[in-house]
């Protein structure tokens, strides 16, 4: 059983985040992953009236490229709540992204075995 001060501070927790987040969701067509990286754009300027949470990410990516993820941690943030604002970023010009780099492919059992002979072949 749970005691008063525990649900309190649970229910805060997502009190916060739809405070924060004014309720809305992130849309459909959202290409922020957790692997993203982000930085604030050359020419950016710190909107009026940011919220200290806007405030924070722009710090944070005021010293270069920053993964979603690594934003959502600084942020002590839900990722979703941290996703959501920085696409508001994004789409307002403030913020650069880059993708995560693609996944290697992978390698034939063949190339594997040449790669074993050459080395066993070379150091024994």
């Amino acid at each position: 059983m749970t005691r008063p001060d525990e649900e309190a501070a649970v229910t805060g927790h997502f009190v916060r985040s739809y405070v924060i987040t004014g309720g809305r969701r992130l849309p459909e067509a959202d290409e922020l992953s957790l692997h993203t990286l982000v930085t604030l754009a050359p020419d950016a300027e710190l909107p009026l009236g940011a919220s200290p949470e806007v405030r924070e990410i722009w710090e944070l990516c005021a010293g270069g490229y920053l993964a979603v993820a690594e934003v959502s941690a600084h942020l002590g943030l839900p990722v979703g709540v941290a996703r959501l604002l920085l696409t508001d970023l994004f789409e307002q010009g403030h913020l650069l992204r880059r993708a995560a780099p693609p996944r290697a492919q992978l390698v034939d059992r063949e190339t594997i075995e040449k790669v074993l002979h050459g080395l066993q072949t070379r150091y024994g």
